[in-house]
């Protein structure tokens, strides 16, 4: 069986600017056929979601509304990381804190998607945080205006399935720690 093959790039041009992602127009050649197309691509930075545990088995998570989609979402804390940034547990870190005030322990890497290969570059990395607490005073961007929630473990399948949480990256993320937590025992 044929694999698929990539596309070579004749041309890349900057589209336009817009603060949180640019765009850019990509003229490729199909390998196939020999034609020249012409693709638009996201360019925006990585992002990453945080599962913060607390010691009795609760996820923090944040309410906030949201734009895109004109209503107050549920959530767990994540965003972009900073331009400057490259290591996503330190920018997962830095997004629980600031969003909730929590820190934890043994922060692990648990997961990695891309949101949209058909329009975006970037990659959405999950990662996980054990026995969370509060220990910080919230430090919101100017743009955000959260509430802290704990939910228990045991309900975030019903969330996802009701439609009470409905951020694609967000039920990703909780799939990665649904794999995470069936995983097998070490040893």
């Amino acid at each position: 069986m044929d694999s698929p093959r990539r596309w070579t790039t004749v041309s890349t041009r900057n589209v336009g600017d817009f603060r949180i992602f640019s765009i850019r127009s990509d003229v490729k050649v199909n390998p196939r056929t020999g034609q020249k197309h012409d693709f638009y691509v996201l360019d925006t930075t990585n992002w990453v979601n945080v599962i913060a545990i607390t010691p009795d088995e609760r996820i923090v998570m944040v309410e906030q509304y949201r734009h895109g989609s004109d209503a107050i979402e549920l959530e767990i804390p994540g965003g972009m990381m900073d331009r400057h940034e490259t290591d996503p547990v330190e920018a997962g870190l830095r997004e629980l804190r600031e969003e909730t005030g929590y820190a934890g322990e043994g922060p692990q890497l648990i997961g990695r998607i891309n949101p949209n290969a058909a329009i975006m570059s970037n990659v959405c990395h999950t990662l996980l945080v054990e026995n969370c607490r509060p220990v910080h005073a919230v430090e919101f961007d100017p743009g955000e205006d959260l509430v802290t929630r704990l939910v228990p473990i045991a309900e975030l399948r019903n969330l996802v399935s009701s439609g009470r949480i409905q951020h694609a990256l967000v039920a990703v993320a909780l799939y990665h720690f649904d794999l995470w937590r069936q995983r097998p025992a070490a040893g």
